[in-house]
């Protein structure tokens, strides 16, 4: 797998490089009086990612399938959970060939194969433990404060649209390898969280600390993406998805409209949404719908999205005196 899997956001990192464990949430002050929901469904998405990945390594079976090879699987006394040699996957998890079995994107497999489930499935898969346990503290530390605030429904829609959207870029950019994990739908939570900031600019305190804070985390993660071996188109994919998403779906009403009832009636005639965000909303669902429509054409014709862009490898890989980024 060290030669042919790119897990997004996980694989081979150096040390506390992962760009998903660098996720945390602004401190925001909203002066609403909306209620609070009970998240149930962001703790729902962290125990099926933890379920599969058990499946997974329940399937892949170590001990029985590594036979034969010098390397020995690591923790032996998890008998069929252990996990393959650290030469063939540094993260603690499966072989390649048991996450492609099981739903991994491959580029060939959507394209050729017609398999375009996998665009989906994938962000249930992790490349290992660590990938697994970096993903998941990043899912409640974003997840947990945004369905409170919105509901499971749009959070829902935006984590896995954005996971797709990471998807669909990551396919049209990447086509020689495997990713796998939930990164893509991360970054879509993150920007909502941003898109949610902007359209909603009205009703925050402390604003330009909570968009310098969104803006440096997001910058961040971005910038590890480039490491060797990180998906950074499905990071790339999935904010822009989420982003676009957050405008449409996390748009509030403005504060003077919730209140409107304790103000004199000479006042009650407020808008729901101020002008601007009626623009934001159309623009963003436009293209959204554009985008959607141009990337999955372009990925079920077989198109490679680096013959339209010639310097957008760089965008998931640089290559430097350590690493060689076409290795």
């Amino acid at each position: 797998m060290s030669n042919q899997d790119l897990e997004r956001g996980a694989a081979k990192n150096p040390p506390n490089s992962n760009p998903t464990g660098n996720y945390s949430a602004p401190p925001y002050h909203v002066e609403t009086s909306e209620k609070q929901w009970t998240p149930w469904l962001v703790p729902m998405f962290v125990v099926a990612n933890i379920a599969m990945f058990i499946v997974v390594m329940y399937v892949n079976n170590c001990p029985k399938t590594n036979l034969g090879f010098e390397d020995k699987c690591v923790a032996g006394f998890l008998g069929r959970f252990s996990f393959q040699p650290l030469k063939e996957n540094p993260l603690l998890g499966p072989s390649s060939n048991t996450l492609v079995k099981l739903g991994a994107l491959k580029w060939d497999k959507v394209v050729h194969e017609h398999q375009g489930w996998r665009l989906l499935s994938c962000i249930l898969l992790h490349a290992g433990i660590i990938h697994l346990l970096s993903n998941m503290l990043s899912l409640v530390v974003i997840g947990i404060r945004l369905e409170q605030q919105f509901g499971f429904v749009c959070i829902g829609i935006i984590y896995l649209v954005a996971g797709v959207g990471g998807s669909v870029m990551s396919s049209l950019f990447i086509q020689n390898s495997i990713s796998v994990g939930a990164s893509g739908a991360l970054f879509g939570l993150l920007g909502a969280m941003l898109s949610e900031l902007l359209t909603n600019w009205t009703i925050y305190t402390n604003k330009a600390a909570a968009l310098f804070t969104l803006i440096v985390i997001v910058a961040i993660n971005l910038a590890v993406g480039i490491l060797p071996h990180v998906d950074n188109f499905a990071h790339i994919g999935g904010f822009l998805t989420g982003f676009l998403l957050g405008f449409v779906l996390l748009i509030r009403p403005q504060f003077k409209w919730i209140e409107r009832h304790h103000l004199p009636p000479s006042a009650q005639r407020v808008p729901k949404y101020k002008i601007y965000q009626y623009i934001l909303w159309i623009v963003a669902a436009i293209l959204l719908v554009a985008g959607f429509t141009v990337g999955l054409v372009m990925l079920f014709r077989g198109e490679n999205g680096n013959k339209h862009c010639s310097w957008c490898h760089y965008l998931s890989c640089v290559p430097t005196s350590r690493w060689d980024c076409g290795n």
